[in-house]
């Protein structure tokens, strides 16, 4: 197992809103940070402006504290904490570059989605892909929207590792007064519980397109809690509280708050959009449109009832019209 110090070097992957913002929050702390962009736009803007011209502007950059390279093995090769922060989507496409050893790395995912097509989560495609052991991962998560972190809103995340003293040292490289970082070492049930409350806020988006109210959505949001917690506690036993921050916050922040692209692709979608059309208005990805399908697929082999998400599967994949679909669900709540 790879054990980091306070001497750890960081690098991030991804150039998004929760990377900006990730880059900003470690610099703000001193860390000199190895950043690969790929977007020479992007590049232009943070060495000239000290922001990023595309995604969360008001996060300001340090530049002086900023190693920035569009080769992932000049970033990786300098660093010993790695941290992915890319839509999942593109996480395969990003690593098949990769060349570079990462068997004295700490890899970090900030992602909460599911590879497409692989079913797996970023973590178990980390390991399986690139033979990292679980021992040497972890997880940055949590309630945690970019739009309000990198304004200086309080917040709180989790840092999660297979160790506690690595996840203890990169909490206190990320901590600040309006940021609190505690750690924890549920490396499975946390990211699965990312990408499940990406779910559950497309099902909290369909429910407010069709127009439900405030008491309908709360025995909703009751019940994804409950699906979550089953799903979590049949498939991965950890004495976890699924009331912290990184379980049931991260899934309320979610399914109510604006910044929610997952909860925005689901009102579009209750509003009268086709799931094309509401993908076509989206300006960043919506992680639960894939997690659904690769929910769906790895649930078929467990047999844990979920109907919350068959639900958003049936009306994302098989074309089932929301409203029929939410009357069928509203019986089971």
């Amino acid at each position: 197992m790879v054990n980091l110090d306070d001497n750890s070097r960081f690098a991030v992957i991804g150039y998004g809103s929760w990377a900006t913002t990730l880059v900003g929050k470690l610099t703000q702390n001193g860390n000199i940070v190895r950043w690969h962009i790929t977007n020479e736009e992007v590049i232009a803007g943070v060495q000239t402006d000290h922001c990023n011209p595309k995604y969360v502007s008001d996060m300001e950059l340090d530049v002086d504290l900023l190693r920035i390279s569009s080769d992932i093995n000049e970033v990786v090769a300098d660093s010993d904490v790695v941290i992915l922060a890319v839509p999942s989507a593109f996480i395969k496409s990003v690593l098949s570059k990769l060349t570079e050893s990462l068997e004295d790395k700490i890899i970090i995912s900030a992602v909460k989605g599911i590879i497409p097509d692989e079913y797996l989560t970023v973590l178990e495609y980390v390991h399986q892909s690139l033979g990292v052991p679980f021992k040497n991962m972890g997880l940055i998560s949590g309630p945690s929207h970019a739009e309000e972190v990198s304004r200086g809103r309080l917040s709180y995340l989790t840092a999660v590792c297979y160790s506690e003293a690595n996840a203890a040292l990169i909490a206190s490289h990320l901590r600040s007064k309006s940021l609190v970082v505690d750690t924890s070492q549920d490396i499975y049930g946390i990211e699965y519980a990312a990408l499940l409350k990406n779910i559950y806020a497309i099902a909290a988006g369909l429910a407010a397109g069709l127009g439900y109210g405030d008491n309908y959505l709360a025995v909703l949001v009751s019940a994804c809690v409950a699906e979550m917690k089953a799903f979590l506690n049949d498939s991965y036993p950890f004495e976890r509280d699924i009331c912290k921050s990184a379980y049931m916050g991260d899934l309320l922040v979610t399914c109510y708050s604006t910044f929610s692209r997952n909860r925005s692709l689901g009102f579009l979608i209750g509003r009268g959009c086709t799931v094309k059309t509401a993908l076509n208005e989206m300006t960043m990805v919506a992680e639960g449109y894939y997690a659904v399908k690769g929910m769906k697929v790895l649930n078929s082999r467990s047999g844990i009832q979920m109907p919350i998400v068959d639900t958003v599967y049936s009306i994302l994949y098989e074309g089932l019209r929301p409203r029929k679909a939410f009357a069928a669900l509203s019986a089971k709540l």
